[in-house]
């Protein structure tokens, strides 16, 4: 094996259920978060994201008013 093989070799029978557990999280976090990122971005999607700008400003002066 190269230098470069060893470095990034696994041992998958080795692995424990923690270790599994982390290795799904972290995949499925990486997927949410491109799919989250094609969502926002998408031109298509623009106006309803637009739409939400000011909601923390707005839900500020409707308890003002009170």
């Amino acid at each position: 094996m190269t230098k470069l093989q060893e470095y990034f070799h696994t041992d998958w029978s080795a692995m424990t259920g923690t270790d599994w557990f982390g290795l799904v999280l972290t995949v499925s976090v990486f997927i949410i978060l491109v799919v989250v990122f094609f969502w926002t971005y998408n031109p298509k999607n623009k106006e309803e994201i637009e739409s939400h700008r000011t909601m923390l400003l707005d839900e500020d002066e409707i308890k003002s008013e009170k």
